[in-house]
């Protein structure tokens, strides 16, 4: 299985980046491919919501960034992992802006091959997930229909059951 994982988190040591290590170990030891994209460490912009993609683009967008690299990975992946920390109640913004991205990719649906989705959130504070959970239940198990194999959150430093977890997660794919 080809897996993209997303990591929105600004930093090299975090929480975040702990949990998709655990995630990557386990996948690869099962024998699936994982490619890690740090966004943050991308330049990709937001969407200009130009509608070239769905007009002359017919499917291409019409900015020219580092977006090129996740949609080389999306055309063949079966499972995307969405990580980052919590920022003012949902994820970072620069997962956000590869997220709007994905409109000429996976809108009006997603390649047949994408079926699979799971989320890392990471916090100071338990009580910080709702509104990455709408936007994730809404728009990537309502919406493209992928079938989720959870939800992951940390609050505070990562705890070992939580990456057992994901390890199990990994492993069970």
């Amino acid at each position: 299985m080809n897996i993209l994982v997303l990591n929105g988190s600004p930093r090299p040591q975090g929480n975040t980046v702990k949990m998709v290590a655990a995630f990557r170990e386990s996948a690869e030891k099962a024998g699936h491919i994982v490619n890690i994209v740090n966004v943050c460490r991308k330049n990709i912009k937001g969407c200009l919501a130009c509608e070239y993609c769905h007009g002359k683009g017919q499917g291409q967008c019409v900015q020219k960034d580092d977006m090129q690299e996740v949609y080389g990975y999306l055309r063949d992946t079966d499972m995307l992992i969405l990580a980052s920390p919590i920022y003012y109640h949902g994820i970072s913004g620069q997962l956000k802006c590869t997220i709007d991205r994905f409109y000429s990719a996976l809108y009006p649906t997603a390649p047949v091959s994408l079926t699979k989705t799971a989320m890392f959130l990471s916090s100071g504070d338990p009580e910080m997930y709702e509104g990455a959970k709408f936007s994730y239940e809404g728009d990537f198990l309502g919406y493209l229909g992928l079938e989720n194999m959870g939800m992951f959150t940390c609050a505070g430093d990562v705890k070992e059951s939580v990456l057992e977890e994901i390890r199990k997660m990994a492993a069970s794919l």
